[in-house]
This record gives structure tokens, C-alpha cells and sequence, in this order.
């Protein structure tokens, strides 16, 4: 997030003489009139805000992997779901050289499974391990083909795909221009409905930048795809970076 702020030097030298002027009593009535016009004129501000966007080309994605096993004992189904999950882990790094910074357990649990009936009621039928890695990845065009090999590794989960833009600031620049152009815009919009003319920009602040993520649901799709034998296909669209800026214009 970036701040700035650009205040008029006029209306801080007229404050600064109209404070002194008061203290000191030294001004004629002349002098009394003009600092009272200028802060005034100083005071008739109009606040507005602005938003900018972008669609850019994502540049990163976020995958959720995970494996679900289930067993007699939580301690079993733990010990099956750990042999998976090493496996998925191992060839994430190995074959695919994801940093292991880039790869992080989102989600880890061992749930007693039950099942119900009316004539036994409600009775265990074991327990279901469930770990969910949080994978950051840069090759949009293989996301693909890295779904379907962890998947033929033990993964039987894969949740969604998110898109998004590693570095908004890159495009903040343009960002900020759009943001400012549509704040300018309806102050003008504002000093017109009041009939008055728009003056200089007095103070602006940036809100930040931020890229919006795309999701895609990709669980379903790509068990479908699989059992057709063709390969999964992600489609990383387009992410919208914005910025949002508060804006002070003088009005004449």
C-alpha cells in the first residue's frame, strides 16, 4: 500500500497569517477581509473517492492437493494417509521442483466415521485421515498435467485452482492513473451540480493495490477427465488488479 499527500502552500501561508494576524492585532480591516475570503475559499473542499482496475494475466496459482484414507483405527487410517502424502509431497519436489516454501499443509485431521441405522442407531465404522497441501506454482501451462500425475500419486482431492498476480505493485501505476481519473471526474461532476468551478487537487491517498483471485473448481472435472484417459485442462483467464483512492479538490 501506497501514501502520498500534496497540500496547497497558499492555504497553509494563509492559515499561518490569519493565526498571526488574530494574535498579534496588527492587520487593518483589509487585511482581515482578504484572510477571511481565503479561508474561505481554502474550506469549500470536496471529497471524493475513485477505483481503477486492470485485467492482467495471472502469474501464479494455488492448488489444493490432499489424500483422504480411511481405516479400522485412527491410527491406521493416519498411517495410510501419511504414505500418501509423501508420496504426493515427494514427487511435488522431486519431479516438479516446488520449492518446499512453496508447499504447505493447509488442512490435517483423523475423524471417527460413523455410520447410522434404525435398528443400531448410530455406530462407528472407523476413521477417515484427511491432509491438505497449499501449493504455490508458476508454469500455468502445466497445471494440467501436475493435477493428473498427483493424482496417479494418491491424491483424492483436489479442490480448486486460484489464479492470481504474485506482484500487484507492478501494475499499480496504471491503476492509480484510472483510480484518479474517475475520483476527478465526480468532483467535477459535483462542482458543476454546484455551480462552481473545479480547482486543484489538495490531498490524495492511495488505498493499495490488490489482484482479486480467480477460482476454479477443478475436483469433479478432473476426476471426469481422467476416467475419459485424456489429461486435465485449466484455463487461467484473467485476474483484476485494483486500487482505491480517496482524492480533496478545491472548489472555486
Amino acid at each position: 500500500m501506497r501514501h502520498w499527500t500534496k497540500t496547497i502552500s497558499t492555504a497553509v501561508l494563509a492559515g499561518a497569517l490569519l493565526a498571526g494576524g488574530v494574535a498579534g492585532g496588527l492587520w487593518t480591516g483589509a487585511d482581515r477581509a482578504y484572510a477571511a475570503s481565503t479561508a474561505a475559499t481554502t474550506s469549500s473542499v470536496i471529497n471524493v473517492s475513485g477505483s481503477g482496475e486492470m485485467l492482467v494475466k495471472p502469474d501464479i496459482a494455488y492448488l489444493s492437493i490432499g489424500v483422504q484414507s480411511e481405516g479400522n483405527t485412527a491410527a491406521a487410517a493416519q498411517k495410510a494417509n501419511a504414505a500418501k502424502i509423501s508420496k504426493v509431497t515427494q514427487l511435488l519436489k522431486e519431479k516438479w521442483s516446488i520449492s518446499a516454501d512453496d508447499i504447505q499443509t493447509s488442512q490435517f485431521n483423523v475423524q471417527p466415521n460413523y455410520i447410522y441405522n434404525e435398528k443400531e442407531g448410530q455406530k462407528l465404522k472407523g476413521y477417515i485421515a484427511n491432509h491438505t497441501l497449499s501449493v504455490k506454482y508458476r508454469n500455468l501451462d502445466k497445471i494440467g498435467q501436475l493435477l493428473d500425475e498427483a493424482t496417479n500419486s494418491g491424491a483424492n482431492n483436489v479442490d480448486n485452482v486460484q489464479f492470481s498476480v504474485e506482484n500487484p505493485s507492478v501494475y499499480e501505476e496504471e491503476a492509480i492513473g484510472k483510480a484518479l481519473g474517475n475520483a476527478q471526474s465526480k468532483a467535477n461532476a459535483v462542482a458543476k451540480a454546484a455551480k462552481r468551478e473545479l480547482g486543484p487537487l489538495v490531498n490524495v491517498t492511495v488505498d493499495g493495490g490488490e489482484a482479486q483471485i480467480f477460482t476454479q473448481r477443478e475436483n469433479a472435472m478432473a476426476k471426469s477427465m481422467l476416467d475419459l484417459g485424456s489429461g486435465t485442462e485449466i484455463q487461467s483467464g484473467q485476474v483484476t488488479v485494483k486500487v482505491q483512492v480517496s482524492a480533496q479538490y478545491e472548489m472555486k
